[in-house]
């Protein structure tokens, strides 16, 4: 990955700290282990997967309408940093939390959940702001890309473990209940994602700021009043906010998807979980790729790239029909999925007034969290008329093909916004 400096390595080495979260908890583990929690309480199946689906909408509802308050807040000398560690501190805790609740308390378990859920969202809207004080912006997409590619791996580590833990359990080779060693697993993710987080902590400072004011609460909220009435001010930033809003659903789309995807062509469970483990590990050079080549042809290329692969995602997903296809789709989506993200980071970096940059990185959170609604809609909506899955994926494309026209739009070489 190349040598970074302490505040390079101490930033990148978040997401190899928190991406055991997403896959862990939001993923593979969790979800189930709340479904048993549910059917042991009498729960009905379809009244605890809708109850699963109003947490995370809940959650996610709550966090976009706080982050650009919160990023604003944030710009100012001494908050970047203390929001970070509430906020992060939150995610570990609570995730922790659900470890050691009973795990007859569906109802707190689900709470629970929400508040991890945003304490892992509401760490990253600063997290990505950091980007900015702790690099370059000739090294940005570099740095970038290394965190991502840092999280794919960080995130497998545990993510075995894990999964280890509960087979051994399962087949009584270790002497724990499945939810004793679901409840381990948990405890494991918690463990690792706070350990991880202290490099961020020790290295990391605010560089770009705002000069502290007597009340930063009420002279935040006039300053994002004043940035979206003057928003024409910042056209190419927000023309970016559009593009990006919607290539990421179709990214998060094929990723959320892809299970559902696979079980539909016969593939086992256990044969999915490997083929996430497996992408997961093909991510991280394919990532740091992407980094390098940002650094050489620019950011913005390499999104078009990205979207141009998966633009034949959906196409080849429209032929898709047996496992070994599967396979290489899987593998194409690990060529791309954290390449474009770690690029759109970078890019918007540079695009943003760095001491506001928390303001704007809130906006980001916003756009990536309600990019998750078009997507699923799309697929399922085409899904349905057509009797195919493989239509649905196909019916992606048009995400794509908007994103990749308004990526066009935005200025080739990223600026500040402060100068445009």
């Amino acid at each position: 990955m190349g040598k970074m400096t302490a505040p390079e390595r101490g930033w990148a080495f978040y997401d190899w700290a928190n991406s055991a979260y997403t896959l862990v908890v939001v993923t593979a583990i969790f979800p189930l282990y709340f479904k048993a929690s549910a059917t042991e309480a009498g729960i009905a199946a379809s009244t605890s997967t809708a109850y699963w689906g109003y947490a995370n909408s809940f959650a996610t509802l709550l966090i976009s309408v706080l982050a650009p308050i919160l990023g604003t807040i944030a710009d100012f000398k001494g908050y970047k940093k203390r929001l970070f560690i509430i906020f992060s501190s939150l995610g570990v805790l609570f995730t922790l939390l659900l470890a050691v609740v009973p795990s007859d308390q569906w109802l707190l378990l689900l709470v629970c959940f929400v508040v991890t859920s945003m304490g892992f969202s509401g760490a990253n809207v600063f997290y990505d702001a950091f980007l900015v004080d702790v690099t370059t912006e000739e090294r940005m997409e570099r740095i970038s890309a290394n965190g991502f590619a840092l999280g794919y791996i960080g995130s497998t580590i545990p993510f075995i473990v894990s999964i280890g833990i509960i087979l051994l359990s399962q087949q009584g080779v270790i002497p724990l209940a499945t939810t004793t060693a679901s409840q381990v697993a948990i405890a494991i993710t918690a463990l690792w994602w706070g350990l991880f987080t202290i490099p961020m902590l020790r290295n990391v400072e605010q560089k770009y700021y705002k000069e502290h004011v007597s009340n930063p609460v009420s002279t935040s909220f006039k300053q994002l009043f004043t940035t979206l009435k003057n928003i024409k001010l910042y056209r190419p930033l927000f023309i970016f906010l559009l593009a990006y809003f919607f290539y990421i659903d179709g990214v998060h789309t094929v990723i959320n998807m892809s299970t559902a995807f696979g079980s539909d062509l016969g593939i086992t469970s256990t044969t999915l979980l490997i083929v996430l483990f497996v992408t997961q590990v093909v991510a991280a050079p394919f990532t740091v790729l992407f980094g390098k080549m940002g650094g050489r042809y620019g950011e913005k290329t390499m999104i078009m790239i990205g979207i141009m692969v998966y633009i034949f995602i959906c196409c080849y997903a429209y032929f898709l029909d047996t496992a070994l296809d599967f396979w290489l789709l899987a593998m194409l989506v690990a060529t791309s999925q954290g390449g474009i993200q770690a690029m759109s980071r970078s890019y918007f970096a540079k695009l943003v007034p760095k001491e506001s940059s928390n303001e704007f990185f809130g906006f980001y959170s916003i756009f990536g969290k309600f990019a998750a609604i078009i997507g699923p809609v799309l697929v399922g909506a085409a899904a349905q008329i057509t009797g195919s899955t493989n239509s649905g994926v196909f019916s992606l494309v048009i995400l794509f093909i908007i994103g990749g026209i308004l990526l066009l739009r935005v200025p080739r070489q990223a600026v500040s916004a402060s100068n445009t």
